[in-house]
């Protein structure tokens, strides 16, 4: 195997991957990315017992133990740009080898699973409910630096998305991926599922306005209209279709469940957000002690 030059994968002084200033063995096999670095306290708060605390620009991990299963929460910060970082390097922690800078024969996946808020698109999924996306869904571009390709049905839906938005053309080109089977089978129960999409930006490319004229102005409605047989746009943020896109390119078991804080549809926003992902940390607490 080829041996990964020094430019192309960055190892600090440590032996710690450069970003996220990890080293190997101080991940877990399931690891949680939230976006607000001070979300990781507010997850490993309910850890039994914490072994390793790291801190590299807005990038915070904290790794121990719930009963005994271990488990690593890690900042991402916002946006497909920072997912890009955080998917790779948790990829090369778990599957290069540091010493000689090649990768392993044999490779691990990892679960990553995303705790995060969101802007629910449907009427019926109010503030304060919680989402699992079945597939993200990417106006941001970032897949299509990598090779990839997508199924038939992806396909097909792709195509239905792009005829309904009309937004082909204007953004690039939309990509989609699904969840992990394995990882979403346990988030039914208090769940909404459908299809998350994921947007580079918050204000113009969610459709916001405030000084700014947008190119589709319909886009909320057209997102919120969106069929494809039973699949339907539940909600949307800003790093979902990252981590599905390039987990599953790598080997990796995804998910993202999120808190509902916004509705746009009703235009309603929580009166307490933080209780919302507090409510959703607990309950997915629950969920890995017991499944996962």
């Amino acid at each position: 195997m080829s041996r990964i030059a020094e430019s192309e994968l960055i190892i600090n002084a440590r032996g710690a991957v450069y970003h996220l200033d990890l080293r190997p063995e101080e991940i877990a096999g399931t690891v949680i990315t939230v976006g607000d670095p001070d979300r990781v306290k507010e997850v490993s708060k309910y850890f039994d017992k914490i072994e390793v605390k790291r801190q590299h620009r807005e990038f915070i991990s904290h790794t121990g133990y719930v009963g005994k299963k271990r488990l690593t929460v890690l900042s991402s910060g916002i946006g497909p740009d920072n997912i890009d970082i955080v998917i790779n390097e948790l990829d090369a922690l778990a599957n290069i080898d540091f010493n000689t800078r090649e990768i392993k024969r044999d490779l691990t996946s990892l679960n990553i699973i995303r705790i995060g808020t969101s802007g629910s698109l449907q009427e019926d999924i109010p503030v304060d409910s919680f989402v699992a996306s079945t597939h993200g869904l990417g106006v941001d571009n970032l897949l299509n630096f990598y090779r990839h390709e997508q199924n038939e049905q992806e396909k097909e839906l792709l195509h239905s998305f792009i005829t309904h938005t009309q937004i082909h053309g204007q953004i690039g080109n939309p990509y989609i991926t699904s969840c992990s089977a394995s990882l979403i089978k346990h988030f039914v129960l208090d769940f909404h599922q459908g299809i998350t999409v994921t947007c580079p930006g918050f204000y113009g490319p969610q459709g916001r306005i405030l000084r700014l004229g947008i190119r589709n102005p319909e886009l909320i409605n057209r997102l919120t209209d969106f069929r494809f047989g039973q699949h339907r746009i539940t909600n949307f943020e800003m790093e979902t279709s990252a981590i599905y896109g390039l987990g599953k390119l790598l080997g990796h078991h995804c998910l993202a469940i999120n808190a509902i804080v916004a509705n746009r549809v009703k235009k309603e926003f929580s009166k307490d957000g933080q209780a919302a992902v507090e409510n959703l940390i607990k309950k997915f607490i629950g969920i890995f002690s017991e499944n996962i």
